[in-house]
């Protein structure tokens, strides 16, 4: 929707009576976002920044937090369920074989026994295990995303290797 921007979470409820606002951050990794100082919301099709002036609690996935200019509770409560984004470029840099799903997108497709594959059209995490998902021209093949199957991502080259089990291939 954002094409400069990563779906960060979503502000889930009010905490206490000053304005202040709980966070759910949909990460991997919480200690990246421990000292956050503004984020985007979107409101009414835009994303706004805010600045954090204040987290006063983290457990788990869920951060209390007080913005910039968010003084009382019938300000916060308008931003109560607006997602929250943050710029690509402040995503921490990847490297070997652990990839973010957006970078991935595109890049050509090797089987290690079989050669060329196709091209990654997308990443389809809404069921229990997400699936790459890679279109040959003509048909689409899906490939479950674990460690064991995935060789190497070349970024520069945007090339992923990838080692498909025996036969899957011949299924499509």
């Amino acid at each position: 929707m954002y094409s400069d921007f990563y779906y960060l979470g979503k502000i889930t409820k009010l905490s206490g009576f000053k304005g202040d606002l709980v966070l759910f951050l949909d990460v991997d990794e919480m200690e990246i976002y421990r000292n956050l100082n503004a984020v985007f919301i979107e409101l009414g099709g835009d994303l706004v920044p805010f600045m954090i002036t204040e987290i006063k609690n983290i457990k788990g996935f869920n951060m209390s937090v007080h913005f910039q200019d968010v003084e009382t509770e019938s300000m916060a409560q308008k931003l109560v369920n607006a997602s929250l984004y943050m710029p690509l470029n402040t995503l921490p840099k990847l490297s070997g074989k652990k990839f973010y799903y957006h970078e991935i997108v595109g890049f050509e497709v090797f089987d290690i026994h079989t050669g060329r594959v196709g091209v990654l059209e997308s990443i389809n995490d809404s069921g229990a295990q997400p699936l790459f998902e890679i279109r040959d021209g003509i048909r689409e093949i899906l490939l479950p995303l674990a460690d064991p199957f995935i060789v190497e991502v070349d970024r520069k080259n945007r090339v992923l290797k990838l080692d498909f089990p025996e036969g899957l291939l011949d299924l499509y």
